[in-house]
């Protein structure tokens, strides 16, 4: 990535003219619209040694050091981000997700490659409230014989961050069509799964050295997994 003294020399513009074209798009200054184009370089990159390596590559080339304390740097970045989440998530999708739960026949999970812990997560929190939950994760290439199991009157939650698992994308749209109800846990207002959903829950993660964390989508299906026991015991309650 090329820093902004030397784009701008490239550009034959002054740095402010970079800095208000990046206002622009919305961006808060050029480096946050830089960050998108990191973003986009590490995602193409799946091997976690040639991710360190490029990360290594792009902080030398602008003149960044290495970060010596990933362990503040990662805390200070999820600390921010679950900030981000509380402020933008409502209480009424809280809460109208739970009650798609809570009437939900069946609930089935689906989240591949690194959103697979978090879908695991939901499965063993939602069977341990005593839900009819399952995990659609393709053991054995059954993708076909688990999705046929989801009928009308069930519910599915995907969850899915760019670059979009197409297993999960393909899943959420045959539901669709089935007029199953849908919960989805993704990163962006143009993800492919928000066609698909009743209700949608957009997470921007943390993010160090082209690592994504997962803090925030786990507070999330947390919270979910918790208002909903807490529906549950009070109509317990009220019977």
């Amino acid at each position: 990535m090329i820093p902004l003294p030397l784009l701008q020399k490239k550009a034959d513009v002054p740095p402010s003219t970079l800095i208000r074209f990046a206002s622009e798009f919305g961006f808060s200054g050029f480096n946050e619209m830089k960050q998108i184009f990191r973003e986009n370089l590490m995602e193409k990159t799946t091997n976690y040694t040639e991710r360190l390596q490029l990360s290594h590559k792009i902080a030398k080339s602008e003149g960044e050091e290495s970060p010596e304390d990933i362990l503040t740097i990662f805390s200070q970045a999820n600390s921010q981000a679950l900030h981000q989440l509380a402020e933008q998530t409502t209480n009424e999708q809280i809460n109208e997700a739970a009650k798609i739960l809570k009437e939900a026949n069946n609930i089935f999970i689906i989240g591949l490659k690194r959103s697979f812990s978090a879908a695991c997560y939901l499965n063993y929190a939602l069977q341990h409230l005593d839900c009819r939950s399952f995990l659609i994760n393709g053991l054995g290439g059954m993708f076909d014989e688990q999705l046929n199991q989801v009928k009308e009157g069930d519910v599915v939650v995907a969850i899915s961050f760019s670059p979009y698992a197409a297993e999960t994308v393909n899943i959420s749209k045959v539901c669709a069509k089935k007029g199953v109800k849908q919960i989805s846990i993704t990163d962006s207002q143009i993800s492919p799964l928000l066609a698909f959903s009743d209700i949608a829950f957009v997470i921007k993660e943390a993010q160090v050295l082209g690592f994504r964390s997962q803090c925030s989508t786990m507070t999330l299906v947390q919270t979910l997994a918790i208002v909903l026991g807490l529906e549950k015991e009070k109509d317990k309650n009220t019977k």
